[in-house]
């Protein structure tokens, strides 16, 4: 393994992906939740700049992880999170991205003692189906929506793993039970190695919003708050022509709450540059749900410490040179 890659394994603080240096791991892998690449908050040599970087697992195909993290450049939407820099040729395969202070789902609902409330669960839910809505517009199939996915920010969520069904298998071949796939946020037809679809991104929403609302990606109907229980059992659907698209789930989750008209909205049927629009100005009906208030307090609370002891970090002093 290249030893810019090989020291971070362990997400030891002081390793070195690329030019960036660790300062901890992303994850906690206590949750028991599958993560589909490797994550960690990393800092330029310089100090200037803190990034989340992304690696593949171990074992995974390099070129098919590299080759989505290249995909994800074009990704437009608030709410999306495309690769900045990516690994060059023949190097250690990475990708990295701007840093903010963020959550996994998973950590998200540790920190807050359980579920999340459901004015948190319908603010997600809208700004991850306005983003798969954008993406499909670029006829971009996100195919690696789960909960470690979803990273809870204070301004609003960030959907990442861009592209790790496709990575983690070529179409034809059984995805279930890969490493890194949540299989209750797999669809069905990805499972058995069918090419990932815009359908397929709303199954794994739907698990996704199950399990921010309950705990689990395949809980019983019943579990789910009864206002998000018909959306959340449309997008679980084993038919894929039968669940909803993305354009109606966020007419359906933001149906309670405020829905001030985009211009974007108001221009009719969605166009490329529609997509635009939408993506160079959030403020829409997700935007308009993800107000003060829209994350508990304890997760508030733990994104301002992860920031302060980010802020607080300081870079390990190289060994020096010996004469």
């Amino acid at each position: 393994m290249p030893a810019s890659v090989a020291g971070a394994e362990g997400r030891g603080r002081g390793s070195a992906i690329g030019p960036y240096t660790v300062l901890r791991g992303l994850d906690d892998e206590a949750s028991g939740i599958p993560v589909p690449e490797r994550r960690f908050i990393g800092r330029s040599a310089d100090g200037d700049r803190t990034v989340l970087i992304s690696a593949p697992l171990p074992g995974a195909d390099p070129g098919r992880f590299l080759a989505e993290a290249e995909t994800s450049r074009y990704l437009l939407g608030p709410w999306s999170s495309p690769a900045a820099e990516v690994a060059a040729p023949g190097d250690a395969p990475w990708h990295a991205r701007p840093y903010v202070p963020a959550l996994p789902l998973p950590a998200a609902l540790t920190v807050h003692g359980g579920p999340l409330p459901e004015r948190t669960v319908r603010a997600l839910g809208a700004a991850l189906a306005e983003t798969l809505a954008i993406g499909h517009g670029q006829d971009l199939a996100h195919a690696g929506v789960s909960p470690s996915a979803v990273l809870l920010a204070a301004d609003g969520p960030r959907l990442t793993c861009f592209g790790a069904v496709r990575a983690a298998a070529g179409d034809g071949a059984p995805r279930s039970g890969l490493p890194g796939l949540e299989s209750g946020s797999l669809p069905p037809e990805e499972a058995a190695g069918g090419r990932p679809h815009p359908a397929g991104d709303v199954y794994a929403l739907g698990a996704t919003l199950a399990y921010a609302a309950t705990g689990y990606t395949v809980p019983e109907r019943e579990e789910l708050p009864a206002a998000l229980r018909s959306v959340v059992t449309a997008c679980l659907s084993r038919d894929p022509a039968a669940r909803p698209r993305p354009a109606e789930l966020l007419d359906l989750l933001g149906a309670d709450g405020p829905s001030p008209a985009s211009p974007a909205a108001a221009s009719g049927p969605m166009s490329p540059g529609t997509v635009l629009l939408r993506s160079a100005e959030p403020a829409g009906r997700a935007a308009a749900l993800l107000g003060p208030g829209w994350l508990p307090g304890r997760i508030v609370a733990a994104l301002a410490r992860q920031s302060a002891e980010l802020l607080a970090a300081t870079l390990p002093v190289p060994p020096a040179p010996q004469d």
